[in-house]
């Protein structure tokens, strides 16, 4: 695929800095003010007060807008849909063994692992509550298409999450790029950038179906903001990512990046790759790790990611020209439009 290197406007991250300010004020004040704030409401607080990007809520509310919808007709979908990702981060910091999220420590760091799964658990469940409301402004029906898409969408994050992990623990070294789009597909694009854009358009214009070119757009960009994330764990500026760096190959994880080592190494590098992924993160060393980045740099593995991600960046901008060109014009539309660079843009 030829890479796509179009630079995204200013207005971007403006726009996703607004809309992601007013979720992160309507989650706190939606969160329950009482007993036992101390060992569960406080905490659940705790991610969505750190800074972050709020790109999953800010997909939705300009969708529903592009689409002909308010602010407030996407407010409860978009608190929803980010309360789902706190709690995922949550549970997936404990499975991965993570020592930071979002520049400070992780939760179950600091108040342990019980504690953490009781608040990701109750995150979880709390998620759903904000879609009840969508009655009010969208009427039961779209209402109720879009909690039973919730549910499906966070069952297809469950399954791609227990491929990763199931991977991890069978040291599955035979990993091909499908099967890891295939992972992507559910545990990333699925609740991250589709069904944002799908539960966003059916507000916008009451109807359950949507393009399947608004489906593919929103796994295209799903997808390369996965890979590039994957990317700049190895090789971001530490100050702007927000997570521990080389937590991925701490953890194993099989990665666009790993994948296309195993491929491209030689057999005894190979050995060595296929040790490393399958022992355990306290019993790999700072050494074997800088080993891995020097073969990961060997075989342009870094590059080829970011080309691969490029790739998807430029297939994307045809499934939009197809799925919401015909969009009236609004900063909205335009704003959805420069997502997909944007995310190949992240340092």
């Amino acid at each position: 695929m030829e890479p796509y290197r179009a630079r995204t406007p200013p207005f971007v991250r403006d726009v996703m800095r607004e809309y992601g300010e007013l979720a992160r004020s309507a989650i706190l004040r939606f969160l329950p003010d009482r007993e036992p704030r101390r060992y569960l409401y406080d905490l659940i607080g705790e991610y969505p007060r750190r800074p972050g990007r709020y790109m999953r809520p800010a997909i939705c509310i300009a969708s529903a807008r592009a689409h002909g919808a308010s602010t407030d007709q996407a407010l409860h979908c978009a608190v929803s849909i980010e309360l789902l990702h706190n709690a995922l981060l949550v549970v997936d910091d404990i499975q991965d063994g993570s020592e930071e999220r979002r520049g400070r420590p992780t939760l179950h760091r600091t108040h342990g692992i019980p504690i953490a799964l009781n608040v990701g658990s109750t995150m979880s469940i709390l998620s759903l509550v904000p879609l009840l409301r969508n009655v009010e402004c969208c009427g039961p029906h779209i209402a109720l298409w879009i909690f039973q898409q919730a549910i499906e969408v966070a069952q297809q994050c469950a399954e791609g999450q227990a491929l990763e992990l199931g991977w991890r623990l069978d040291n599955e070294t035979r990993i091909g790029e499908s099967n890891y789009l295939d992972m992507v597909l559910r545990k990333t694009c699925a609740y991250s950038t589709m069904f944002p854009l799908r539960a966003g358009a059916t507000i916008g214009t009451g109807q359950r179906d949507v393009p399947d070119s608004l489906l593919r757009y929103g796994f295209l960009v799903g997808a390369a903001f996965q890979i590039q994330d994957d990317v700049l764990n190895v090789a971001g500026d530490h100050a702007q990512y927000g997570k521990e760096l080389n937590g991925d190959l701490y953890e194993g994880k099989r990665t666009l990046l790993t994948i296309h080592l195993l491929q491209q190494c030689t057999s005894d590098e190979r050995s060595f790759v296929e040790d490393f992924l399958g022992a355990e993160r306290n019993a790999k060393t700072e050494t074997e790790v800088r080993a891995i980045i020097d073969l990961l740099r060997k075989y342009d593995c870094i590059e080829y990611a970011r080309g691969f991600a490029q790739g998807l960046v430029g297939a994307a901008s045809h499934e939009f020209s197809l799925a919401l060109e015909g969009l009236p014009p609004s900063r909205d539309k335009e704003f959805l439009r420069g997502l997909a660079t944007w995310i190949v843009e992240q340092t």
